[in-house]
């Protein structure tokens, strides 16, 4: 398989690192964290700060660049590219730390609602999202679920006008600024189903957390509240649609997580070059160049397995698509510890500060290692594959 990128893979990768840069950078999410966040969805938008955490302005921006319609049929708007091209710009948002919701938006709640709704429901949500106008949020887990997209107990129940949902979901990451909420719910028959529901709907309460890297999230509870039958997502297999797109949320982490990892790794080597101790450089010191190499070596194993699952992520062969993005998301796990840690012990004190980039680029690789499931989850996913065999032969 050829890795090697077009010159429009180039350019796009190119123009999304110009953007981090200029109109990203990681004191913005600095800036933008000091907003007061979101009680209730009566509060949603105060008149005095962002309780989004991100900006419309920006969101624009990424929408005329092309960028959240990248991987998207052209039929619901989008470009008809491949995941792995919108990876190339997930990996550059990622090294300044960029807080608009791309994986929260258009690779999770996006790819379920393509997934699983018929072209009419794609166009009425999709198309706004991909021009920017509006943003989703995959509203699937419930305390206790572990991962297991399946483990849901919110209850949808016919009515004489659709249907009526009832229940809680927790951590959804867009959930306390998305305009949509796509709420995974059992139905009469047992089976799970996917309803669109939007922000401020009569009966749902949106309570805004703040997450360990700085990002917002959110509970979100349903009493009673109404749908109208066309708000029903059935074109396709609710549960496959919502696993698909967290194997893609999963890959999509792993392309932040490279990027992260090549930001740390290049801070920590421009640190030690500059930073004395007994009057020398001490990158000059052997163990600390060791130490470095190391870090590189493991950025590049992340790259090669981050390249494999987005390419194969977006494809219809689903064991192809598990069996990589779990190798990458496990070796994320092992990866991004090694990186950041070391980032941290080689700047030294100044590394744990809230004031320097490394302190905020470590948190937000921890939680990456933990969203959409972390080693341990995708070692067993990977070893419980048919046909796969743990015995050493003689």
């Amino acid at each position: 398989m050829d890795f090697e990128l077009t010159e429009e893979q180039k350019m796009l990768a190119e123009s999304a690192a110009s953007f981090a840069r200029k109109t990203s950078p990681v004191e913005r999410l600095r800036k933008l964290r000091t907003m007061p966040p979101t009680e209730g969805v009566e509060q949603r938008h105060p008149s005095v700060g962002d309780p989004r955490n991100w900006e419309k302005a920006v969101w624009r921006q990424m929408a005329e660049l092309g960028w959240l319609g990248l991987f998207y049929p052209e039929e619901v708007g989008g470009l008809g590219l491949r995941f792995f091209d919108a990876s190339l710009v997930i990996e550059k948002l990622g090294t300044t730390l960029v807080p608009e919701p791309y994986v929260a938006s258009v690779v999770l709640g996006g790819w379920a609602l393509l997934k699983a709704g018929d072209l009419a429901q794609q166009k009425r949500f999709l198309g706004p999202m991909i021009e920017g106008e509006t943003s989703l949020a995959l509203a699937w887990q419930e305390r206790g679920a572990r991962y297991d997209a399946g483990a849901v107990e919110t209850k949808a129940t016919r009515t004489a006008g659709g249907w009526s949902l009832s229940g809680e979901k927790v951590y959804v990451l867009n959930g306390h600024a998305a305009d949509h909420l796509v709420v995974s719910a059992r139905r009469p028959d047992g089976s799970l189903g996917l309803f669109v529901v939007d922000a401020g709907a009569p009966g749902l309460t949106v309570t805004s957390i703040t997450t360990m890297d700085s990002n917002r999230a959110a509970f979100v509870k349903l009493d009673g509240v109404e749908l109208e039958a066309d708000r029903h997502l059935e074109a396709g297999d609710a549960l496959a649609a919502v696993e698909w797109a967290l194997d893609l949320a999963a890959a999509a982490a792993c392309a932040e997580g490279l990027g992260i990892a090549r930001a740390m790794t290049h801070a920590t080597v421009e640190y030690i070059k500059v930073r004395k101790q007994f009057g020398v450089a001490i990158g000059t010191f052997q163990v600390l160049q060791h130490r470095a190499v190391d870090m590189f070596v493991q950025t590049q194993l992340l790259e090669s397995t981050s390249v494999f699952a987005c390419v194969n992520a977006d494809g219809d062969d689903v064991d192809a698509r598990r069996r990589t993005v779990s190798v990458a998301k496990a070796r994320l796990g092992v990866g991004a510890k090694f990186v950041s840690q070391s980032a941290v012990q080689l700047h030294g004190g100044i590394g744990i500060t809230d004031e320097h980039d490394i302190g905020l680029f470590f948190k937000r690789m921890q939680v990456l290692t933990t969203l959409f499931g972390d080693e341990e989850f995708h070692v067993r996913r990977f070893a419980a594959r048919p046909g796969f065999d743990t015995t050493v032969g003689d």
